[in-house]
């Protein structure tokens, strides 16, 4: 019987302090609580300390699914960690975890680079290494500290973003009791043409970080930001979102052979109230 990929269990770390709406209303009284809940969804974020990192919340992540899931920490062989905000630009923040969280040396570790979709390909990445049996059990970890990267008077991503991480088992089991809901299939999708509109310019290779880096601009809507801040564009974000998502939604179910009103549970990526609101409504998501 070929073998398949399934979720063990998920765990998860915050940071401690909380951002609120009331919070920044407080610091900006020209931001309104009512208006950034109902465009959001949105009451609270959670920020990371100064000296907090992405790598500091994954070894929590992962020793809370350890303690959680009572899983033997010794059956991971493999490690894949996505994170855009990484502690060094090297070595890999996967194999730091390793060390850090006691996990056996003859295990495979490798970091990879996403935001939004970071969770989704780690998954699919899970899924090949097991369903090829070069695993049995992946650790799967997300971690991130946006918070650092953003302006604090930039409330097109103040409003939106906090910091995170998770840690994630992917397993493999060859025998099928009903009891066990394998991972089924993926669709992937790819636009380059969009890079500029959710981005942090400078602190790359393709613009150090220079006096540049740090000259403040404001834009036609008040927000104030950096070459060296996070940028993003809302509006063509939500544009990529109503004109992509659909067809990629239709695209799955067709791959997993099924129909919308099979599906007891839609999740998409949270990214905010009014998309997902957006994304339903043109999906036609009762």
């Amino acid at each position: 019987m070929n073998t398949k990929a399934y979720i063990k269990g998920i765990s998860y770390s915050l940071p401690d302090s909380v951002l609120t709406n009331e919070s920044l209303a407080e610091q900006y009284p020209e931001w309104s609580v009512e208006k950034i809940a109902l465009k959001t969804g949105i009451t609270e974020r959670r920020i990371s300390r100064d000296d907090e990192t992405a790598l500091d919340m994954a070894v929590r992540a992962v020793e809370y699914f350890f303690e959680e899931h009572s899983f033997d920490r010794n059956d991971i062989d493999f490690i894949i960690f996505c994170s855009q905000s990484p502690d060094y630009l090297l070595p890999s923040s996967a194999c730091i975890l390793q060390e850090r969280a006691g996990l056996p040396v003859n295990i495979g570790a490798f970091d990879f680079n996403l935001g939004c979709s970071g969770y989704i390909y780690g998954l699919g990445l899970a899924k090949g290494i097991i369903e090829t049996g070069q695993a049995r059990n992946v650790l799967l970890v997300t971690s991130d500290t946006y918070s650092k990267y953003i302006h604090p008077k930039d409330k097109s991503v103040r409003t939106i973003f906090g910091d995170g991480a998770t840690a994630t088992v992917i397993s493999s089991e060859n025998e099928h009791d009903g009891s066990i809901e394998y991972l089924g299939p993926f669709e992937y999708g790819t636009d380059g043409h969009g890079a500029g509109n959710l981005i942090v310019p400078h602190g790359g290779a393709k613009h150090p970080w220079s006096e540049k880096s740090f000259i403040e601009v404001e834009d036609n809507n008040g927000n104030i930001r950096s070459p060296k801040n996070l940028y993003m564009n809302g509006a063509e974000v939500f544009s990529f979102s109503l004109n992509r998502v659909p067809g990629l939604l239709k695209s799955l179910l067709r791959s997993a052979g099924l129909e919308k009103k099979d599906v007891d549970y839609f999740v998409f990526h949270q990214a905010n109230k009014f998309i997902l609101d957006s994304i339903r409504k043109r999906t036609e998501i009762p």
